[in-house]
């Protein structure tokens, strides 16, 4: 329900045709700017890998110049803290408010940062329907992005994966998508599992499908599973044979995919392989890059596929600027993941990779984020260059269990085996940061941002049970919380004044703006407001009486801007320990309000903006006292004598200011042990 409409993707694609020609570079100018941008860098564990001396190149930026809490976005979701540091405004005025919004008029959610639309005309000839006007990739975060102001004064920059960014907005400058950007099915990635094992039931899994495969003697014959075919009436799903045969005594297998052969050994990881889908034969193909983990041979058969991933050597979306920049890349260094978010936690959580294997893809990312930065940061001469690291966020996310006791689920073994990944993934960090130095000179400011911090998910709250149980969310007749219960089917929109959806969003059913609406705009909606962020704020966990939500922001004294009536009226920010559970995130409705969470997904930060503040650090004395991600954009303008425009919110940190910290402000060293 979610994806992004395959077909209208690659129809878009086929239809449309962007080009940014290149331009004579002009002089450069003498200053450099390095910025690390690490998502989920945190400042309380930042601090204690440097106080035990593991990061010695951030204690001698921090020691140079400035280490300060970097205030996040309201809420703490990657893609609102991004556009925040991005156009240097808040959710109010760039639009984008949690990974999932909605539509009022119909309640689709739909994801937050994109969305494709396509073509308006089409020509049909036999079972073939050929498009005759361009599709649109749109990217719908508002604003104007920081890079396009020193774009527009032929500052050479390089942006690479940042956030919020897809489809890339127009600029002369090098730019490179990262989340947001699809895998080629249309989604934020779709992995295959194939299997002989009865254990395994076929079909959808979070992230993936299951797909059973019968062996014959030693052989395999299974399909890849790919885009819908757009151009063709019937839109038939579009697939790729390949076989596989196995060694009769060996755990080793030959793979043949559209005439290329390859061997895996058990656990073994395959290169790159490029596959081509045919539209219309000898006419459209488009091309994709997946890869191979044979993860047993024998006695069952069991095979993960990555998700089918954008080619950056032949991009069938736009996903670079100049669209020569990703082709030049992949010439270069070779392939690589384009996906937004290209660590599979889906897989590990759906148990179809174990721990090891998913390090393993982890670090797979990794290897590349590291040859891509030291690649381009070799070339490095003048002006910008931003450089986005995910893997931090994401192992944070995927292995805080491995190091917290109090975790629901924690593991006395996994400790043992891999309670340092977060602080291996730090001091690799740390190396990129050396490299980064190395690279400046006494032209170059360097600047370490990170969107938010962490903070461990042991609890999920259950927003639509607790509105259900407390008689604003109405079910209709005879049903009741539980499995397979949500908002879209089970509602009672006559009699419901509330309801969530998204991560910290929780919406007023508002006549005339709400398909159902029930709930008069002005006093009665604001009264509504104020009784239940009260008793969201009065809620206490019964195993320890644990504050479970420590605020609830109103949109409307939140934000600024003309988006604001897009918004969530009410952006629920849970304590340290807790976060909306995940069926809540898509309308569920579970059977209880709290419940433990045991999945490898331990640890979070889309919670009380308050507790989980990011960094930044600079080799510059920081004047600002209290520095926000909407500082940032406005900082890097002033690095180039660019004026702060006056949509921005911010002003540059280097720069005294009086700014008032939003909400308790607290600081690192306010908030306690990070466990």
């Amino acid at each position: 329900m979610l994806a992004l409409a395959a077909a209208a993707l690659l129809a878009a694609a086929l239809g449309a045709s962007r080009f940014f020609p290149r331009r004579a570079e002009p002089p450069a100018p003498r200053h450099k700017l390095i910025i690390l941008g690490i998502d989920g860098m945190d400042p309380l564990l930042l601090q204690q890998f440097i106080a035990a001396g593991k990061m010695p190149h951030f204690a001698a930026l921090a020691a140079r110049g400035s280490f300060l809490p970097l205030q996040t976005s309201i809420p703490p979701q990657s893609p609102v803290a991004w556009a925040n540091l991005i156009t240097g405004m808040n959710p109010g005025s760039h639009g984008i408010f949690d990974f999932i919004h909605r539509n009022p008029a119909t309640l689709t959610p739909y994801f937050s940062t994109s969305q494709v639309q396509a073509p308006d005309h089409y020509l049909r000839v036999g079972n073939w329907v050929i498009p005759v006007s361009e599709g649109k990739v749109e990217l719908l975060r508002h604003g104007k992005a920081f890079w396009q102001y020193l774009d527009e004064r032929k500052i050479p920059l390089t942006v690479f994966r940042i956030p919020s960014n897809f489809p890339p907005v127009p600029t002369q400058g090098k730019t490179f998508a990262g989340m947001g950007t699809p895998d080629l099915l249309g989604g934020y990635g779709t992995f295959s599992f194939y299997t002989d094992d009865p254990i395994f039931t076929p079909g959808p899994v979070s992230g993936g499908v299951i797909y059973p495969v019968q062996v014959a003697g030693d052989r395999i014959a299974a399909q890849l599973h790919g885009p819908v075919n757009s151009l063709h009436k019937d839109n038939p799903e579009l697939t790729i044979p390949f076989t596989v045969d196995r060694d009769a005594a060996a755990p080793v297998a030959r793979f043949s995919i559209q005439g290329r052969q390859f061997i895996l050994r058990a656990g073994e990881w395959s290169p790159w392989i490029r596959v081509t889908f045919t539209f219309i034969p000898g006419l459209e193909s488009i091309t994709g890059i997946c890869r191979f983990y044979l993860k047993q041979a024998r006695p069952q058969f069991e095979l993960y596929v990555s998700p089918i991933n954008i080619d950056p050597a032949d991009p069938a979306l736009p996903i670079s600027t100049p669209k020569s920049y990703a082709r030049d890349l992949a010439r270069e260094v070779g392939p690589f993941y384009t996906q937004g978010i290209s660590e599979d936690t889906k897989a590990l959580t759906s148990g179809l990779l174990n721990d090891d294997e998913y390090l393993q893809q982890a670090h797979i990312v990794f290897d590349e984020q590291r040859l891509l930065f030291l690649h381009e940061l070799a070339r490095f001469r003048s002006g910008l260059f931003f450089y986005y690291f995910s893997s931090l966020d994401q192992n944070s996310h995927m292995f805080w269990r491995a190091d917290d006791p109090k975790f629901p689920a924690y593991d006395a073994q996994l400790a043992a085996r891999h309670g340092h990944v977060l602080e291996d993934y730090y001091r690799e960090m740390d190396a990129m940061l050396g490299a980064a130095l190395q690279a400046a000179d006494a032209e170059t400011t360097v600047l370490v941002v990170s969107d938010h911090g962490f903070a461990p998910f042991h609890r999920s709250f259950n927003l639509n049970t607790w509105l259900a149980e407390n008689g604003y969310l109405v079910l209709r007749s005879g049903a009741q919380p539980g499995p397979g219960r949500d908002i879209f089917k089970d509602a009672d929109w006559a009699k419901t004044r509330a309801y969530g959806l998204g991560l910290n969003g929780l919406y007023v059913n508002l006549s005339g703006r709400e398909k159902n609406g029930v709930v008069n705009p002005g006093a009665e909606s604001a009264a509504l407001q104020q009784e239940i962020a009260i008793k969201l704020e009065a809620v206490r966990d019964p195993n320890d009486q644990q504050q479970v939500i420590t605020r609830v922001d109103r949109a409307s004294e939140a934000y600024s801007g003309a988006a604001t009536a897009q918004a969530p009226d009410m952006i629920v920010g849970y304590n340290r320990g807790y976060r909306v559970g995940w069926d809540s995130v898509l309308g569920g409705i579970p059977a209880k309000i709290l419940e433990d969470n045991t999945e490898p997904w331990s640890g979070d930060h889309c919670m009380d903006y308050t507790k989980v503040p990011g960094v930044v650090l600079s080799n510059r004395k920081i004047l600002a006292t209290q520095p926000a991600l909407t500082d940032i954009a406005p900082t890097i303008l002033a690095e180039f004598g660019i004026a702060r425009p006056a949509t921005m919110q911010g002003r540059s940190i280097f720069e005294p200011s009086a700014r008032k910290a939003q909400g308790s402000g607290d600081t690192p060293a306010a908030q306690g042990n990070p466990r």
